[in-house]
């Protein structure tokens, strides 16, 4: 792969489709993993992966929690009629994801659970404890990764439980490095019963690596075509190594800034299948 531009460092040959667009300006992570996927697969993950964008953006497109409620259940109509043969909505991403969940048969399931996660976002209280706080992180991301499984016909009981780990790590540490922005829009995202702010992150952190460390121990029995779709593992390696490093202070530099090595460190994990 050559550069794709300054922005994310890998080139897509032919330009982007606009739904490749708008995941690589609102979901670089995702964007760059999606890329070492096979060429004929990427529109795919794309979709899946603008679908994801929309919902999660939906707390804050609205201003209250009434609208969001409506929004959501716009999205829960629009994965109904993909799986009832009804014709889509003409939307930029309703369409494309319509043709992929029809064209590879996707569980209904995990989109229901993807869609149910986001009510969380819409109450103002915070989590209640750490355990809830970890089952919103499985609900809000495993799912998604296991759609990308079935995508890459990679769905193994390996691969899909390698994915539950991963999933909760990645959405673990988004929290932590979303921090900053949260305390800007005053955005409760840590527990109630943290102690404080650095030993809630700690804690975090460390359960989000236990979390990597589990998924890694099944790479063996993992298929190597499973790969690009378990790469956030990596993006969430090296976001708690720059946490763990700014001694678990979300608000210190470079805590939830970009990797601009990420693209050739995903390289290299696709190149030796890890994730």
């Amino acid at each position: 792969m050559s550069v794709h531009s300054r922005d994310d460092g890998i080139q897509h040959r032919g330009g982007l489709s606009p739904i490749g667009a708008l995941v690589r300006n609102h979901d670089r992570d995702r964007f760059q993993t999606a890329l070492f996927a096979p060429a004929a697969l990427r529109e795919a993950l794309f979709a899946l992966y603008a679908f994801n964008y929309e919902i999660a953006r939906v707390r804050e497109s609205v201003r209250e929690p009434m609208l969001g409620q409506i929004r959501l259940q716009w999205w829960r109509d629009v994965i109904d009629a993909a799986y009832t043969g009804t014709t889509p909505r003409r939307h930029e991403v309703v369409e494309p994801l319509t043709a992929v969940i029809r064209e590879h048969g996707l569980s209904r399931a995990h989109f229901d659970r993807l869609i149910d996660s986001r009510e969380r976002d819409l109450d103002p209280a915070p989590p209640a404890t750490f355990a809830e706080l970890e089952d919103y992180a499985e609900r809000s991301s495993a799912p998604l990764i296991q759609l990308a499984l079935e995508v890459l016909g990679a769905a193994t009981p390996e691969a899909m439980a390698a994915a539950t780990k991963i999933g909760i790590a990645y959405a673990l540490t988004g929290i932590i490095r979303a921090l900053p922005h949260a305390a800007q829009i005053g955005w409760q995202l840590l527990p109630a019963d943290a102690a404080s702010t650095r030993e809630a992150v700690e804690a975090i952190a460390k359960a989000a690596a236990a979390h990597l460390r589990a998924a890694g121990a099944r790479r063996r029995a993992v298929p190597a075509r499973a790969v690009p779709a378990l790469l956030p593992a990596r993006v969430a390696k090296a976001a708690l190594g720059r946490i763990e490093h700014a001694n678990f202070d979300p608000f210190a530099p470079g805590v939830a800034d970009s990797d601009p090595l990420q693209p050739w460190r995903l390289a290299v994990a696709s190149l030796f299948r890890r994730f």
